[in-house]
């Protein structure tokens, strides 16, 4: 998802100078525990349901509370979670062992019935998981054993596993979904999970409170503090007040319009940590002109993505050509990490030029509408300089803004999308590894709101997910990153840094995108 702003587009700004940052891979381990953490949230979460937790909000929250049987660790590798051994004895099977001993908040027992039962949840179509695309070779999820569970997929799938790891391999109790009915994950139900933090409750719009779980069974992820307050501020000068005048102890998603102003606060700490987002303009109607792969390539010359950087992120970050970030990359050879990036071609700001594809496209005076909302810094900038970026090469631009709450529906509900030609979203990878951003624009997924189709893609994409050894699977990784960058389904703006605050009493959290899955909270204590 995205954030957004209310300031103009950028005037220029290719030449500006790139504001500097240091990415910090962990804050000092904490010296005591804490009665209370209180927590700033941009937006109330849509669910704690973990089939529909596919959102920063959501999943911030969901990792405290709910775990996976995978963890998903600050450098985005895997370890072990709540299955402490994985095997992939055939190229079709992964088989799990699942921990003995962890209890569930209501007490109970966690066994490998409760893990099929909540694995299947994502192959029911009643229930409509946002992860899907996650399960979507699979073929049965079974007991195996008294501690053991089988996925047997119909091909094979390299990506499944690594996918453990974050929302789609989470795992509730089997009577929970029972109990609760239809409102389990949100605010009348619950969620009865196995995490360091247990909910406690959810009063919609203004907190959700989670109390330490003194069963849990890591003892080096006890959780430091007694309490923890989400509180939800979506205004975000009242946010960064907050931080400000110690109302809140940290909050992620910092306006990076702020970034300055809470440095020099004297108040607490920014860190910049590991990120796997890319901040993207994603076209959502292929029967408009943006349908048309010239024309999108022409929308993307027209945006001077320096100056976007300088305007939207206050310099924190770089233009980029790839949807993909960098950091995914980390686990491949040097040699093909490098040629991932030196293979792309360039789009580089010319509107004159840009302006000759229109005309050559015979789409000039076509509008296109720009859907946005207000969530935050960048936001507006982003849309308004889109708009202004169309106008200047001659086509038309509306902007429309709505609701958070409509503007999250864009990622979930094709009806919600009707009308919107483009809008903005930091999309970021639950795993580190290209393919996860590969599968989501492969023909008919879930994800691919602008129905965008290219057989020599999806072909690439599934022979790389099909490939069980890692180097290969890489190499296999570069076809789908120069079509994708041949053909911009969705158009590649800029990189930037995860943000995160922390006041001067707290310490201990990773500034890692890796927040979303992993339970960062438990780690914060006394400074």
């Amino acid at each position: 998802m995205a954030l957004s702003a209310c300031s103009s587009p950028p005037d220029g700004g290719s030449n500006a100078p790139a504001s500097s940052y240091e990415t910090t891979a962990n804050t000092p381990a904490p010296t005591g525990d804490l009665d209370k953490l209180t927590w700033s949230i941009y937006a109330e979460p849509n669910s704690l349901d973990y089939v529909y937790a596919f959102d920063y909000a959501d999943n911030q929250v969901l990792a405290n509370v709910c775990e996976s049987l995978l963890r998903l660790n600050e450098d985005m590798s895997v370890s072990a979670g709540l299955a402490t051994k994985f095997e992939n004895p055939t190229p079709t099977t992964w088989v799990y062992t699942i921990r003995e001993g962890v209890k569930f908040h209501d007490g109970t027992t966690l066994t490998a019935d409760d893990v099929v039962a909540s694995m299947n949840r994502h192959l029911d179509p009643r229930v409509g998981s946002f992860w899907y695309s996650v399960y979507q070779n699979v073929e049965s999820i079974k007991k195996s054993g008294p501690n053991e569970v089988t996925v047997t997929s119909k091909v094979p799938d390299a990506l499944f596993n690594e996918s453990m790891s974050g929302a789609a391999g989470a795992i509730d109790s089997a009577a929970s979904f029972k109990k609760f009915g239809a409102n389990y994950g949100n605010s009348s139900g619950g969620v009865n999970c196995t995490g360091p933090f247990e909910l406690t409750k959810w009063q919609n719009g203004e907190k959700i409170s989670l109390s330490r779980f003194d069963d849990y069974w890591d003892a080096d992820l006890k959780a430091r503090s007694k309490q923890l307050d989400f509180v939800i501020m979506t205004d975000s000068v009242a946010r960064v007040n907050a931080m400000k005048s110690g109302e809140v102890d940290g909050g992620w998603m910092v306006p990076p319009n702020a970034v300055a102003e809470l440095k020099t606060s004297g108040a607490g700490q920014i860190y910049f940590g590991l990120n796997t987002a890319v901040q993207s303009l994603v076209v959502s109607n292929p029967e408009g002109p943006l349908g048309n792969a010239e024309v999108r390539k022409a929308l993307l010359m027209a945006i001077d993505r320096d100056g976007l950087v300088q305007a939207a992120e206050a310099g924190l970050g770089k233009r980029t050509n790839s949807l993909t970030s960098e950091s995914v990359w980390a686990h491949a050879d040097p040699a093909t990490r490098e040629a991932a990036f030196k293979q792309l071609a360039d789009y580089p700001y010319d509107v004159e030029a840009a302006s000759k594809i229109i005309r050559e496209q015979a789409v000039e005076g076509k509008e296109i509408t720009i859907t946005t909302a207000p969530m935050g810094q960048g936001f507006a900038v982003v849309a308004q300089t889109a708009a202004a970026a169309a106008e200047s090469i001659g086509l038309k631009a509306k902007i429309n803004t709505v609701t958070p709450s409509a503007y999250t529906a864009l990622f979930s509900d094709p009806e919600a999308r009707k009308g919107t030609d483009l809008f903005f979203t930091s999309w970021y990878l639950s795993v580190g590894d290209p393919r996860e951003m590969f599968s989501v624009l492969r023909t008919g997924d879930f994800s691919n709101y602008g129905q965008w189709s290219n057989k020599d893609y999806d072909k690439a994409v599934n022979a790389g997910l099909q490939t069980m050894d890692g180097a290969e699977r890489f190499t296999k990784s570069l076809e789908p990153q120069k079509i994708l960058n041949q053909e911009v389904p969705w158009l590649p703006l800029y990189e930037s840094p995860t943000v995160m605050w922390m006041n001067d009493r707290v310490t201990g959290a990773s500034p890692s995108l890796n927040f979303l899955y992993f339970p960062w909270a438990a780690k914060i204590g006394k400074r």
